[in-house]
């Protein structure tokens, strides 16, 4: 009997077995969360507010398919992955960009949020272990988990990218050498598996993200210019293969030999919570040290003495005067490549500029937002172009006396 229950919770559970394919396709819609988000916001001209009430809809309608199934589907499984990454997008650049939240306050904010999750998580069901999401309890902790993952690893991957100055491909490579580190340790240093997982899986994230800023982002912006369209197309298309692929061949269906561990011993118990406090104080002592290092190279580098921004955005008055004169003789390719310009250099200035005056840098950065949003729409309207301009212009020139 006892057996016959195990098989019918294995064959209940609501995630894909951990295959090389479930990381090639979690990677893949962390990027697209990245891409096709900034699609939407930028390109169709949506913004960030219409956007996120779009994509939340969207995601809590296939949620609710998610929840509906009895057993693990591959096209409504991965469809709602693929939403809640950019969902979660959306949440942490709604509070960074429209709310102002530091991302330092979003990154301290969704990591108690995930360890609050995962506590409960673990207090209630006595394993986090994901082979067992077979009750609508933990399949409600599952997903808690994936939306708090998605939202920290965007906090955490643009405060290195952006703020700090790091860079997308240098996030990218920094994030890649930590996940190859936590697999060494899971393979010869006995890391439990359940915690290599977490740990991996909240990683991809900011990985995802890097990689789908690499790809889309100009190539003066550091990236290699394919744009937000063909970078989500090419790898909307390269999840749907890989699902028709996993439906067709199955192979990540859990084995009915497969058991979720949740009865652990004591001694098993203690050694997990070593582990989990060991990395929790590592990664803290990395993360903390790394911006602290950085911060204050930042600081190095700005006069000590600036306390505003006044006379440091001579050049962003210049390139949108430039860009409003172009939209005014109706030239949109020029103003087009010009927006280019435009945001590769206020994002390399944005650590200097928003050690100054962070307050007035997001509200300009909301400006240029505006700004790139309108002329990068692919029938672009010459009216709201200049509307964008005028208005980033004005704060602009404000903050520069």
């Amino acid at each position: 009997m006892q057996e016959n229950q195990s098989n019918l919770k294995i064959l209940l559970n609501k995630v894909p077995q951990v295959t090389i394919f479930f990381w090639i396709i979690k990677v893949l819609c962390t990027t697209v969360g990245e891409t096709f988000a900034d699609f939407i916001n930028f390109n169709l001209g949506l913004g960030l507010t219409l956007t996120t009430g779009i994509m939340g809809i969207a995601f809590f309608i296939v949620l609710y398919l998610q929840f509906r199934t009895t057993k693990y589907v591959p096209g409504i499984y991965w469809l709602t992955v693929v939403l809640i990454s950019v969902f979660g997008t959306l949440v942490t650049d709604n509070l960074t960009d429209s709310m102002g939240v530091p991302l330092e306050v979003s990154t301290v904010v969704f990591s108690m949020l995930l360890g609050l999750t995962f506590l409960f998580w673990y207090l209630s069901e006595k394993t986090l272990s994901i082979h067992s999401i077979h009750s609508r309890k933990r399949e409600v902790f599952y997903w808690l988990t994936i939306l708090f993952t998605f939202a920290l690893g965007t906090a955490v991957g643009d405060l290195y990218s952006e703020q700090l100055g790091f860079g997308y491909l240098n996030t990218g490579i920094i994030v890649v050498a930590i996940i190859a580190c936590v697999f060494l340790a899971w393979k010869f240093l006995n890391l439990d598996g359940i915690l290599a997982f977490w740990i991996a899986y909240i990683l991809t994230r900011p990985l995802g993200a890097s990689l789908g800023d690499y790809l889309s982002q100009p190539k003066n912006n550091g990236g290699l210019g394919l744009g937000t369209t063909i970078t989500s197309v090419i790898f909307l298309l390269a999840i749907f293969a890989i699902i028709i692929f996993l439906a067709v061949t199955k192979i990540d269906i859990n084995s009915k030999s497969e058991r979720a561990e949740t009865n652990q011993t004591n001694e098993s118990k203690k050694n997990v919570l070593k582990q989990t406090i060991t990395v929790i104080c590592i990664f803290l002592a990395v993360s903390v040290g790394s911006y602290v290092w950085r911060n204050n190279n930042i600081a190095a580098q700005t006069d000590s003495a600036q306390t505003t921004l006044s006379g440091q955005l001579t050049d962003f008055v210049k390139i949108e005067s430039d860009m409003l004169n172009k939209v005014n003789s109706k030239d949109i390719t020029l103003v087009k490549k010009e927006a280019d310009d435009l945001e590769h250099n206020w994002d390399t200035s944005e650590p200097k500029l928003r050690k100054i005056d962070g307050t007035t840098w997001v509200k300009i950065d909301g400006t240029i937002d505006v700004v790139l949003a309108a002329v990068r729409k692919s029938n672009a309207d010459v009216n709201h172009c200049k509307s964008a301009l005028n208005n980033s212009l004005s704060v602009i020139n404000v903050a520069n006396k």
